[in-house]
């Protein structure tokens, strides 16, 4: 059999590299977007760009640019890979019996990912033919509703903080995964979700103790306290849409567990009916909102917000890299969850925060925080224990096997 051109631990590094990447940019991208002025730049309280809808639209517009993927996919199988099939055929080896060293896998009730072949997600009814797809939708709305709250939560912190308190998504996937999933948390399990808490509350603690100083043009004003008020809402918001993140994530392993969709056929199906069910939101939420005294020039005023879109260069130009970025992240991601361990994501999306906080104190957007980097090293170690990357520190919490809570893999979304 003729081996590939490029070996596939070669094209691993390549994955996560780009995975690193274009993750870093959607957090940045989506920060730039919101400093950028719209209305009254010259004058003494500009207005910039808050359209958090908008943002979530965009996101699933990159979502649906998985069909690209997959129709290209389709594309090399059918014209290209069929071609060669004949000429790489080569015999099963056979044991002196006459069988195949395959076939104790083949009999055996224990599937790769470590479940049972004999579930549903092989042999019982898939959940997602025909019309029932449309179960999609409903991760999809959490989708909304979470990266909505998360867009917004991002106006009022830089995006180190952001992405930090975003660690919380930790606490709600154990909490719903014991609840809805039947999984079982051991000890150092429970101790590493308040250890994640904590260090989520540290990070708060330390952009309100010390709130960097957006769009105040006296130092000295009151509007530092405002800030410090700014950063908790934004800290809270942004955790909890971390229970909308969770409660999505359980459905697709509900979901992906009774059928065998791949993950980017489920992210590009998301991303569709994301796209529909927050375009008719914008629609309704403008009409009884929007339109309004009250709501104009507001975020849902949706003809405000597509006027800022196409007149100022710096949002478009934003708004279709943060599109790709968001294409190329579930792209990657998936690859890298299909390459290597949930652990070493884990490690991944570690550095991802690394680099986003670097990055943004190097474009001046926030301020070096020591108590912030006493939360970060508490989020990342607590992570890593409930994640079985590090040993529980004393002897007593130790387990011979950690299970998995969603052998799916949750699917990379931003």
């Amino acid at each position: 059999m003729s081996s590939p051109i490029i070996p596939a631990r070669a094209i691993i590094p390549f994955l996560v590299g780009m995975m690193l990447l274009t993750g870093v940019c959607n957090t940045l991208l989506t920060k730039y977007q919101d400093n950028q002025c719209v209305r009254d730049c010259d004058g003494p309280k500009p207005k910039h760009f808050e359209q958090p809808v908008i943002q979530t639209l965009q996101m699933f517009v990159g979502e649906m640019g998985c069909w690209l993927v997959v129709g290209a996919m389709n594309l090399w199988t059918r014209y290209v890979s069929g071609r060669g099939r004949t000429s790489t055929y080569q015999p099963v080896n056979t044991t002196d019996d006459g069988t195949s060293p395959d076939d104790a896998s083949i009999r055996s009730h224990t599937a790769l990912n470590g479940g049972s072949r004999n579930s549903s997600h092989n042999d019982g009814p898939q959940v997602l033919r025909g019309w029932r797809v449309m179960l999609l939708a409903l991760p999809a709305i959490c989708d909304i509703c979470g990266t909505t709250l998360m867009n917004t939560g991002l106006l009022f912190v830089v995006a180190s903080i952001y992405q930090m308190t975003r660690g919380a998504l930790v606490l709600f996937v154990g909490l719903f995964s014991v609840m809805f999933l039947h999984r079982k948390l051991h000890l150092f399990q429970w101790l590493s979700l308040v250890g994640v808490v904590t260090g989520v509350a540290i990070v708060g603690l330390a952009g309100a103790i010390q709130p960097d100083k957006k769009h105040v043009a006296d130092p000295h004003s009151t509007e530092l306290d405002d800030n410090a008020l700014r950063v908790v809402i934004g800290v809270l918001m942004i955790a909890g849409a971390q229970i909308f993140t969770a409660t999505q994530f359980v459905l697709e392993e509900w979901i992906l567990e009774r059928s065998s969709i791949e993950p980017i056929r489920v992210v590009g199906w998301e991303g569709l009916f994301g796209f529909l069910v927050t375009l008719l939101g914008m629609v309704v939420l403008h009409l009884a909102v929007g339109r309004t005294p009250e709501g104009r020039y507001g975020p849902f005023d949706m003809v405000e917000g597509w006027r800022q879109f196409w007149e100022y260069r710096s949002v478009f130009i934003s708004s279709v890299l943060i599109m790709i970025s968001i294409g190329g992240f579930n792209f990657f991601g998936l690859s890298v969850t299909r390459s290597v361990s949930a652990t070493s994501r884990s490690t991944i999306d570690t550095c991802r925060t690394l680099f986003i906080w670097i990055v943004s104190l190097g474009l001046g957007w926030e301020t070096f925080k020591w108590l912030q980097v006493v939360g970060f090293v508490l989020l990342v170690y607590f992570t890593f224990l409930f994640n079985g990357i590090v040993q529980p520190p004393f002897e007593f919490l130790k387990v011979d096997e950690v299970e998995e809570l969603l052998p799916e893999e949750p699917i990379e979304h931003n």
